[in-house]
């Protein structure tokens, strides 16, 4: 959760709502007669655009999703409660809904829908690329890994009545749109959603029913698509890797949404956790962060769950399959609450202008690009 949700009195549970919103209805107004070349011109289109975009079928889908999800977060909203019950025990966070449907959150749009108290703090976009500009001047790569909503991966389990499922790619286009414009200011995102959306159908699933987070299984597949990200970068290749072990064991856990539903007998679920370590006499230790390592994760409790043992389990987060991909333990500043700038002024408080580091792996939820209650400040992490 956000620092904000972490200030607010406890919050109940809505059930799911389904959107009673009708679309506008196509104009009867007649067009004035095509001449032949205009007809074939809007043709050709027609066609090109079946091969470069959404399917309209497929895009009307998506409208629809997210007006349902604006209908559900002002519901909730309304009477004060933070978890919306999805389809077959499925449980989703309202300030994350809100974030995947409030439309562009960058630019003059930022401050109509941050979060931030204050203005000057809203935009995500500034802070994000003078970060990636102080660590390339310091000849670090920055990696920004955005945790996908769980929505986007799962719309049917909240609004089945959409039609949303495996067969929809993508339903996040204002976020897809903010990953392009990092990419045009120099900056590399890791877009972990193509990858969620193909192995949601796996046993294990991509998330926790009854949390915020993601599961052990979305965690090592990030840890995988972030090392082949790198894998060919020189310093790495120099390194000589050390050999962990893999064991597999369930975890069960009770959410902080089930918390917050349910207090006193909040639900239960079990989650399948492949745990990384070193063997000594038989037990498997966990790996430890290397505050030396080149390669520094840093972010909100997304580093930090199924690693810490306050956050479920150790040994088997972010952290951990990071160091079975890239063969050596990491660094890491994790924090419980908000990724956007707390982590930064962590890093400012080290005093050491990161030094010895390669590789800088930013991995934080993507609803903190707009509800982050501390914003997005430019820190002067490295300084000259």
């Amino acid at each position: 959760m956000t620092e904000r949700d972490e200030k607010q009195s406890p919050w109940k549970v809505v059930p799911a709502l389904r959107d009673g919103k009708d679309r506008p209805s196509p104009s009867t107004s007649k067009s004035p007669p095509r001449s032949v070349g205009a007809t074939l011109a809007a043709l050709a289109a027609l066609v090109l655009g079946t091969f470069l975009q959404t399917p309209p079928a497929q895009a009307d889908a998506v409208e629809d999703f997210l007006d349902a999800l604006r209908v559900k977060v002002s519901a909730a909203e309304k009477v004060n409660r933070s978890v919306i019950a999805g389809k077959d025990g499925w449980l989703f966070f309202v300030p994350e809904l809100r974030s995947l449907s409030v439309g562009p959150f960058w630019g003059e749009r930022a401050t109509a829908v941050s979060r931030s108290s204050k203005p000057e703090y809203a935009d995500p976009l500034p802070a994000i690329v003078d970060f990636h500009e102080q660590l390339k001047k310091a000849d670090i790569e920055l990696l920004v890994v955005p945790v996908p909503a769980k929505a986007a991966t799962y719309p049917d389990r909240l609004a089945p009545e959409v039609g949303l499922g495996a067969s929809q790619r993508r339903c996040d286009p204002r976020q897809q749109e903010f990953y392009e414009l990092l990419g045009k200011r120099g900056v590399n995102v890791v877009d972990l959603l193509p990858l969620f959306v193909e192995h949601r159908g796996e046993a294990a699933g991509m998330y926790c029913h009854t949390d915020t987070h993601w599961s052990g299984a979305a965690a090592a597949l990030a840890a995988k698509a972030i090392a082949d990200r790198v894998r060919d970068r020189a310093w790495l290749k120099e390194r000589k890797p050390a050999k962990y072990d893999v064991e597999t064991r369930e975890q069960e856990i009770s959410g902080d949404l089930a918390r917050l539903l349910d207090e006193s007998q909040p639900a239960r679920e079990r989650l399948p956790l492949s745990f990384v370590g070193l063997r000594e006499g038989g037990a498997l230790v966990p790996v430890k962060p290397d505050r030396n390592s080149p390669v520094l994760l840093m972010g909100d409790s997304h580093t930090l769950v199924f690693h810490d043992p306050e956050l479920f389990a150790r040994g088997a987060g972010l952290p951990d399959h990071l160091a079975l991909q890239l063969g050596a333990p990491v660094d890491l500043v994790g924090v419980r609450g908000s990724g956007a700038t707390t982590t930064r002024i962590e890093l400012l408080r080290r005093r050491d202008n990161l030094k010895g580091k390669k590789l800088v792996v930013w991995c934080f939820s993507v609803r903190e690009f707009t509800e982050s209650f501390t914003g997005w400040r430019k820190v002067p992490v490295i300084k000259e």
